[in-house]
């Protein structure tokens, strides 16, 4: 008798802690979204207040690297660009002189125009006297010499002037030519100096998200280039906790579930939070040996995301469990 009490009391006991290990349905460990601060330009690490632990703000500058070079560096380039300027301004100018010494055609032959328009005129004059009888042929023969001096005379003059017009047509293109490749430099020059500023204005060091410091990489006084990892800091108020689930548990998970987890502190001690599901994996994996699953036996799992606030008492790496 005293030997059925004891199975049956160890069958109740056994049932029980089923029960109990059955109180979750994945587990995990928690993370957060780390953000490693690179530096944005190069120089010495002239002040630099970060230390592990630190809680910061989103934005707050906790360094500053020595930008004396790319000011230096900006300040030739506004030189540079001063000079192209005043070239332009000259090129401009001889363009300017350039164009008023073309002469206009019309105006520089219209004088000669108008005395073989006047001789063409006593021309026919004379030649009607000559026919009455009442002017000398040689008359007639004068004022014929007259225009064809004064037509070669005009054209001589508008070839002349033409090829003035023209070898200044030539000079002001090669001026213009000139302005388009000052332009060019000055063009470049602008897009160096943007550079520069644009480096001058990351010389700051700030923290890219709200969150703890995690670990830092450089100190104050080394010499940094870009791109080189100063400190990573991570959002520890909101984290996730990354579960795994079986293909078997995956159809009771959905995006945007209320879920409970729990914090495994060691040694029995646990807390529970409410979390969100926020991400789940859309490609099978192997088990990972720390994790343990509904189905010892399944090879292949999927990752879940779920997103909780923290307290403060949570952290990174810390196991957990999901009870969907």
């Amino acid at each position: 008798m005293n030997k059925m009490l004891c199975l049956a009391g160890f069958l109740l006991a056994l049932s029980s802690c089923g029960d109990r290990a059955k109180n979750y349905d994945a587990t995990g460990t928690f993370e957060a979204t780390e953000v490693t601060v690179t530096a944005e330009a190069p120089g010495e690490l002239q002040d630099f207040n970060v230390e592990e632990g630190q809680w910061l703000e989103s934005g707050t500058k906790v360094g500053r690297i020595d930008d004396r070079q790319l000011v230096l560096k900006r300040e030739q380039l506004e030189t540079n660009n001063d000079q192209l300027t005043a070239t332009y301004r000259q090129l401009e100018a001889n363009k300017q002189a350039t164009s008023d010494k073309k002469l206009d055609l019309s105006k520089q032959v219209a004088a000669l125009r108008q005395q073989i328009a006047h001789l063409q005129r006593e021309r026919q004059r004379f030649a009607e006297l000559l026919r009455d009888g009442a002017a000398a042929r040689k008359q007639v023969d004068d004022i014929d010499n007259q225009i064809q001096v004064a037509e070669k005379q005009l054209a001589a003059t508008e070839e002349q002037i033409s090829a003035q017009n023209n070898a200044l047509s030539q000079q002001d293109k090669a001026l213009a030519a000139q302005q388009a490749e000052v332009n060019a430099r000055k063009a470049g020059v602008r897009s160096q100096q943007a550079q520069i500023d644009d480096q001058i204005a990351h010389a700051d060091v700030r923290a890219a998200v709200s969150g703890t410091v995690l670990e830092k990489y450089a100190e104050r006084g080394e010499f940094v280039s870009v791109g080189k990892p100063l400190f990573k800091i991570a959002d520890t108020q909101t984290m996730f906790l990354r579960a795994y689930v079986t293909s078997a548990q995956l159809k009771t998970v959905k995006l945007g579930q209320k879920v409970q987890l729990t914090a495994d502190y060691g040694g029995g001690a646990a807390k529970t939070y409410d979390g969100v599901v926020t991400w789940i994996s859309n490609r099978a994996e192997f088990t990972p040996k720390t994790i343990v699953t509904d189905d010892e036996r399944a090879d292949l799992v999927y990752a879940v995301k779920v997103r909780f606030r923290n307290d403060g008492y949570v952290k990174i790496g810390m196991y957990g469990k999901v009870k969907f």
